[in-house]
């Protein structure tokens, strides 16, 4: 139902690209028809011209032989250049939706991966490459064959079985390379990934001294790929030098059986040269397919997971702006898990917020609290019950819109290559003064006026050049930008020291006089003690919830409860032991 309700992407941007492509196809039809040239002119060349001895007729032909090489030059030119532009139209035309689709894919299933662009790049690569021009040219292998028989039919058949035999060593080369290579690529991904990851993570491989450890989980990984790799290019190479090798057998031999028939009166000199030019271009597209096998291998495998890919995001709904909401969050029986586990991480969860209130979120680890959040702010959709932004389900609600209005700072800080303003200010120019108050009310304005160029900063990809309570609080001023009217925070204060703490306090209780709707998630319990209300999650389910005076009161009162009774378990331990003993 999935497909025939979404369009994939893919495959609307290639159906767009038939003009182009039914163009490509033209060319390479008359491209081959003036490949006719050569054989013509030897024909002509051997069978009138040396009879005839004739200068004129070999000037003539001569120069429309010119006139035709110079016709292909052109066409072969223009062909490649199409299909330059066609693989450059298509990485441009859904380039931007396979980011996005993948941005939706690792949302849902947890996974951080830029495979779907690198499937791009290989088909857009292919696209624009050599290898392309012997599929294109491989159907008008007919018409020289063809073109042999009118010469005479035993040489036509002679070329005919060589083209079988070729055709069956190419399906041969298919069945034999085939699986190792879409092996070989999946675990060069898998490595590719994991190099990625190292990368991300070098501090603590340095640190830590994992080095060695990473390069050798990574070089066996790559062993795989590489061994699958060399065992498919030597079967390859063993089928690309067979096919030569009965190219050469066959030129040979169609000059031998043509000199034969010259002998017998039953072919020309020139027919003799023409049939083994002939011969060699039927046969030199399946040759040149066999020798780029791999690429095109590795450019149809892209194809089919970059078609799954696009497949399965399907394209999200763009509903019209709905007007800006004032803040009142109402949540209704959540329930979730995550792709693939059938215990859910979060049951029934239900709770509402008027406009301006402010939440604390709290629990044990693992209990469900970041699932939550992201299910708060629409990057989930919980497969039971609604998270509802004055009424409208946030999961279903267009980002582009429902970013306007919503905030949110993850425990992982993420900041992209740009400048200071460029982050704050969401990727975008920004208004200044919106940009100046974010960084105020977070407290990160001074800092910013410390650094080399002020707001203007390039701050590298991930914000590697800022400290980690810096990343924080200018992550927390990203949030602020525009006054949403909710923002959650995800563990606002791990990276922050006592004044970076203080400054959140303030910018807690600036937002709350802002009436903004908040829902923050932490473990210390100064930076609660400015909300309204505590929710208390455990094992994925609401153990309390209720003002904040209320809950913390309980939940004190739980915890020394639980002190004392441990303490009297142990009293009680220490004296079955000593009268034990």
């Amino acid at each position: 139902m999935k497909k025939s309700a979404n369009i994939n992407v893919l495959s609307e941007a290639l159906g767009r690209c038939r003009g182009g492509i039914l163009a490509v196809v033209l060319f390479s039809l008359v491209i081959n028809l003036l490949m006719l040239t050569a054989p013509l002119y030897m024909l002509q060349v051997f069978d009138r011209v040396l009879t005839s001895r004739s200068t004129d007729t070999l000037i003539y032909l001569t120069v429309m032989a010119a006139f035709a090489f110079a016709a292909l030059w052109c066409l072969d030119i223009i062909r490649g250049r199409l299909m330059i532009a066609l693989g450059t139209w298509l990485d441009q035309r859904i380039g931007g939706e396979v980011l996005a689709a993948n941005l939706r894919l690792s949302l849902s299933q947890r996974s951080v991966s830029v495979q779907p662009l690198r499937d791009l790049e290989q088909i857009r690569g292919f696209m624009c490459g050599p290898a392309v021009f012997p599929i294109l040219d491989a159907p008008w292998t007919p018409v020289f064959l063809a073109a042999v028989f009118l010469l005479h039919p035993l040489l036509g058949w002679i070329s005919l079985a060589g083209a079988l035999v070729l055709f069956v060593i190419a399906l041969i080369n298919e069945l034999a390379t085939g699986d190792l290579l879409r092996r070989a690529g999946q675990t060069v991904n898998k490595g590719m990934d994991e190099a990625q990851a190292a990368a991300r993570n070098a501090d603590v491989i340095e640190a830590m001294g994992l080095s060695s450890n990473v390069v050798t989980r990574w070089v066996g990984t790559m062993a795989g790929s590489l061994g699958d790799q060399a065992r498919a290019s030597r079967r390859s190479g063993l089928l690309s030098a067979t096919s030569k090798f009965i190219r050469q057998v066959l030129q040979i031999g169609i000059l031998g059986v043509g000199a034969w028939l010259v002998l017998g009166n039953e072919l020309s000199p020139g027919g003799m040269i023409a049939g083994s030019i002939l011969m060699a271009r039927a046969l030199a597209p399946v040759e040149q397919a066999i020798s780029s096998w791999r690429s095109g291998v590795a450019a149809r495998a892209a194809y089919r997971r970059l078609f799954q890919v696009m497949d399965l995001a399907g394209r999200p709904p763009q509903p019209p702006p709905l007007p800006q909401p004032e803040g009142h969050l109402v949540v209704e029986s959540v329930s979730y898990a995550h792709p693939g586990e059938k215990v859910p991480m979060l049951r029934g969860i239900s709770f509402s917020l008027k406009a301006g209130d402010s939440l604390g979120l709290i629990g044990p680890t693992a209990a469900g609290k970041t699932t939550l959040a992201r299910i708060l702010i629409g990057n989930l959709k919980p497969q039971m019950g609604h998270a509802r932004l004055d009424g409208a389900d946030v999961a279903t609600w267009d980002a582009r819109d429902r970013g306007q209005y919503v905030g949110y700072l993850p425990q992982d800080i993420e900041l992209f290559g740009g400048t200071v303003r460029q982050n704050i200010a969401r990727l975008a120019d920004g208004d200044s003064d919106m940009v100046y108050e974010a960084a105020r009310i977070s407290g990160v304005h001074e800092d910013i006026l410390g650094l080399p160029n002020g707001y203007e900063t390039e701050i590298g990809v991930g914000g590697m050049t800022l400290s980690g309570g810096q990343r924080q609080r200018l992550g927390l001023a990203r949030a602020i930008y525009g006054r949403p009217k909710l923002i959650v925070l995800d563990e606002p204060n791990s990276n922050l020291d006592i004044e970076g703490e203080s400054a959140l306090l303030q910018a807690i209780a600036v937002l709350r006089e802002l009436e903004t709707t908040l829902v923050i998630i932490a473990h210390r319990p100064r930076v609660l003690r400015t909300v309204d209300k505590i929710l208390v999650l455990r094992n994925g389910t609401m153990e309390m919830m209720g003002p904040r005076d209320e809950v913390f009161a309980r939940v004190s009162g739980e915890a020394t409860s639980g002190e004392q009774a441990q303490s009297h378990s142990r009293r009680d331990q220490d004296g079955d032991e000593t009268i034990s003993r």
